[in-house]
Formats: structure tokens, C-alpha cells, sequence
């Protein structure tokens, strides 16, 4: 750990590794969210739903990295234990138990706007106080957002064929 990451930091630096360690537990809960329902999702569509979870998990996983990496920057220790995960987590994990599409969509753009909220405020919190989780934070926010819009185009595009269906 270098010295001078951590005095750049003009907040406490335990409070932001803490908000960074929650939004680590909702990155891996999101990982797993997307990943589990990648693989049981049923309905129509399934193949292009099942491409952008993959995706999206892939990408959340990556967001994980990033934060773990810069909270040890900043001298902390990432959350060590997946029991902890929904403990401090503040998207929390909806579990696809049903796996039609529609829901498995819904469930996941609810995840991601509470991503959005969680890193916006983050990104007020960090903009004067830390230009380097600010910047981070900037680019997962761009991110989440991109998948909420993704999402969204899928239970659009699936929403209008089973109306001309009828």
C-alpha cells in the first residue's frame, strides 16, 4: 500500500473502505444473480437473455476486481467472507426461483437501478474527496447503467412479441 493514496483522501478513510466493501458485496451478488440466471432462465428469448446475464455477470464480476483493488489501496481489507455479503450488502439478492424471462429481467433491472442509486451516491460522496474512487466509481456507474438499458430493450423486445402474438 502506497502512502500517499491514502492522504490524497479528503474523508475518512474506514468510512469510504466501508461503503467501498458494501458496494463490493453487491457487485459479487450481482455476479452471482446474473450468473444463476443465465442458467435456469425459461421462456421465450431465453437465448439473447441468457447471452446479455453472461455478459452483465462477467462485467459485475470485473466491477468486484476494481473495488477490491482499491480498497486495499486505500489499506483496507475486502469483505472475506460470502456470509458477510448480504449482511452489508445494500442491493441485496433476489433469487430467480422463477425462471420465466420476464421475471428474470425484472429482478435484474431492479438490481441495477439500486446499482445506479448506491453509485451515484458514491460518486457525490467521492468527487471532491477522492479523484481516484471518484474515477472508478464514474466508470461502474456508466456501466450499470448501460445494463439497466440493456435489460430494459430486452423486456421491451420481448413485451411487444407477445403482443403481436395475440
Amino acid at each position: 500500500m502506497g502512502q500517499k493514496g491514502r492522504e490524497i483522501v479528503k474523508m475518512n478513510v474506514d468510512e469510504l473502505i466501508g461503503m467501498l466493501n458494501k458496494a463490493l458485496s453487491d457487485e459479487w451478488l450481482a455476479y452471482y444473480q446474473y450468473w444463476i440466471g443465465a442458467k435456469v432462465v425459461k421462456g421465450p428469448m431465453k437465448d439473447a437473455v441468457i447471452a446479455e446475464l453472461t455478459l452483465h455477470a462477467t462485467e459485475e464480476l470485473s466491477h468486484a476486481e476494481l473495488i477490491a483493488t482499491r480498497i486495499i489501496q486505500l489499506g483496507g481489507t475486502p469483505v472475506l467472507s460470502p456470509a458477510e455479503w448480504l449482511k452489508i450488502s445494500g442491493c441485496g439478492y433476489d433469487a430467480p426461483a422463477d425462471h420465466y424471462v420476464e421475471e428474470v429481467l425484472n429482478q435484474n433491472i431492479k438490481g441495477e437501478q439500486c446499482a445506479i442509486r448506491t453509485y451515484n451516491n458514491l460518486l457525490d460522496i467521492t468527487r471532491v474527496a477522492d479523484p481516484v474512487s471518484y474515477n472508478m466509481i464514474l466508470a461502474i456507474l456508466s456501466q450499470e447503467v448501460e445494463h439497466e438499458e440493456d435489460l430494459s430493450a430486452l423486456k421491451e423486445d420481448l413485451e411487444l412479441m407477445l403482443l403481436r402474438r395475440k
